[in-house]
């Protein structure tokens, strides 16, 4: 499932017809890395990842996470952790020990669910400008630019360069990542 459905981007782009669908799917699949790469993840799935703690905390790559399901020990005689006994902020995808606890015996597999129980409207929107933004290179040069900057771009995106517009930027801002949280 992606961030918006294709009904959603048809009515964005005012396509009636079916003959697309196949194609504007794919760009609505394209879509969620870059905005999961500013906000975090969007769409609610299980991830499963390798944590090492040699502290008080655990940190999980995918944030926002919304529950743990398991953490199993990688090593034979390794620690099991219940996850009754362990505490995750999930905006952050830290995990700590209710008890004070400090993490011995590691590296774990952590596995989780992260994401958003429900897609805040503005992020919905960004997604649906970014796929007009993505689908006018189908009209080539035949419509011409147009003459407002609602779709100019100012600074590349780490691995995804100037393909997300100024004003897509701007919309996810509130829910943008804070530093060093990938």
């Amino acid at each position: 499932m992606g961030i918006i459905t294709l009904a959603e981007a048809k009515a964005q782009l005012d396509i009636e017809s079916s003959g697309d669908d196949l194609e504007l799917q794919a760009y609505i699949d394209g879509i969620t890395a870059p905005i999961e790469n500013l906000v975090g993840v969007v769409e609610e799935r299980t991830v499963t990842e390798t944590a090492n703690g040699t502290g008080s905390t655990l940190c999980l790559l995918k944030v926002p996470a919304l529950a743990l399901v398991s953490v199993t020990p990688q090593l034979t005689g390794g620690a099991s952790l219940d996850v009754a006994q362990l505490h995750l902020d999930g905006a952050t995808g830290v995990v700590r020990q209710l008890s004070g606890g400090r993490f011995y015996g590691g590296p774990w597999t952590v596995t989780y669910t992260a994401g958003r129980a429900e897609t805040p409207p503005t992020i919905k929107l960004a997604a649906r400008i970014l796929i007009q933004h993505l689908w006018r290179t189908q009209y080539g040069s035949a419509r011409g630019q147009s003459s407002s900057d609602d779709y100019s771009v100012s600074e590349p995106i780490p691995g995804f360069g100037y393909a997300v517009p100024n004003r897509v930027l701007q919309l996810l801002e509130p829910f943008k990542l804070p530093p060093g949280v990938a």
